[in-house]
């Protein structure tokens, strides 16, 4: 069997300074792995012990590890993993599926035929997000891989009314609205990760999937899988969201990441256990049946 991980990045397995979540005494805060470098400086990190468990993971010859995120290829590029290099990535909100580094371009032609088909054009939604930002809050607006748009903001100085507002424009437009950090994401309802994940799963021939993340955004992806974690911070965590194969978790921070691969790590082993178990029987069955076979043979 195979058994597919697909995991967001920020704020669920990888953390900025920012995001680390350190509230313990000094000399108890677990040692960190620098994951990310960004212009000459560290930008994203793991615990030590995340980053081993999840090179264990990884290098298993049963489970295929899928980097799921809404970066951009160029953002996702940055980062190093331990462990083997991923075959498959998700980028761009499931815009963008990466084999082996380089862009699928049938599943791009699939996402653009789908998006045209079902949400207003993202040069409208560009256009309403820059006429309603307001220069006091506003740090940068961003096109990504010509699929979405969002913004870098002052999140304390954005009125709450104004992303709602924002939010119900949008849902009348097939695009949906998520706040994460500083960054406001419209984005077409139509681009999700769990679909490029099934279509990972498709390839592979992977019979259970599990999956973690955080925010808005991860949703459908969380409830696409077998099993799943979300930390204890976040949107999903703010909005007390959860599902029946959801997981909720009460760690917050790096630790939450540590803890969503350790999840990761024992399900896998656990499923890849059943699997072989299910075989075995199934392989005594044969076994049985042929041996009454022969005996019916020599019987006769």
């Amino acid at each position: 069997m195979t058994v597919l991980v697909a995991s967001d990045l920020d704020r669920t397995l990888i953390y900025s300074t920012a995001a680390l979540g350190l509230t313990m005494p000094d000399q108890v805060a677990p040692r960190l792995l620098c994951v990310e470098v960004h212009e000459s400086k560290p930008l994203s990190y793991m615990t030590e012990t995340a980053a081993k468990l999840l090179a264990e993971l990884t290098t298993g010859p049963d489970v295929v590890f899928v980097p799921t995120t809404t970066r951009t290829r160029k953002q996702y590029q940055r980062i190093r993993f331990p462990g083997r290099p991923a075959k498959y990535a998700i980028c761009a909100n499931g815009g963008q599926l990466l084999v082996d580094g380089v862009p699928d371009r049938d599943w791009r032609r699939q996402v653009a035929a789908r998006l045209a088909e079902e949400c207003a054009p993202l040069e409208e939604v560009h256009a309403h997000l820059l006429a309603g930002a307001d220069p006091a809050w506003l740090r940068k607006a961003r096109v990504a891989e010509d699929l979405f748009a969002y913004l870098v903001v002052e999140r304390a100085l954005v009125p709450p009314e104004w992303i709602k507002a924002l939010a119900e424009w949008a849902e009348d437009r097939g695009w949906t609205v998520s706040l994460q950090g500083r960054k406001i994401y419209a984005v077409p309802r139509p681009l999700t990760k769990s679909a490029a994940v099934r279509e990972v799963a498709r390839r592979t021939g992977a019979t259970t999937t599990l999956a973690a993340g955080d925010s808005l955004l991860d949703a459908d992806l969380l409830l696409a899988a077998d099993a799943a974690w979300r930390p204890g911070h976040g949107e999903l965590a703010d909005a007390g969201w959860t599902a029946p194969t959801v997981t909720p978790l009460a760690t917050t921070g790096v630790l939450a990441g540590e803890e969503i691969v350790r999840a990761f790590v024992r399900t896998a082993a656990r499923e890849t256990a059943r699997e072989d178990a299910r075989e075995d029987a199934r392989q005594d069955a044969r076994e049985i049946t042929r041996s009454a076979g022969e005996i019916g043979t020599l019987g006769s």
